[in-house]
């Protein structure tokens, strides 16, 4: 079964919650849960994570969680 290069691998539910934590870890300062978050995530839904993310922000999603990080609350 041949499928087109433009749709992105399928994300699973558990590889977005995991996506999600890690997102809240960086935000309370909780650096090695994140790792630990982002590395439970499965190599598919990564693939897909990435495509997702490059078409939004572009290709360096390293420099999109450095910026989370020492970006202010806005609390």
């Amino acid at each position: 079964m041949s499928t087109s290069a433009s749709v992105p691998p399928r994300i699973s539910k558990m590889a977005a919650g995991e996506l999600r934590d890690a997102l809240m870890a960086i935000e309370l300062g909780h650096g090695p849960t994140a790792v630990a978050a982002l590395m439970a995530i499965d190599e598919e839904s990564w693939q897909g994570i990435e495509k997702r993310l490059a078409a939004l922000v572009g290709d360096d999603l390293r420099s999109l969680l450095l910026a989370s990080v020492t970006r202010s609350p806005l609390v």
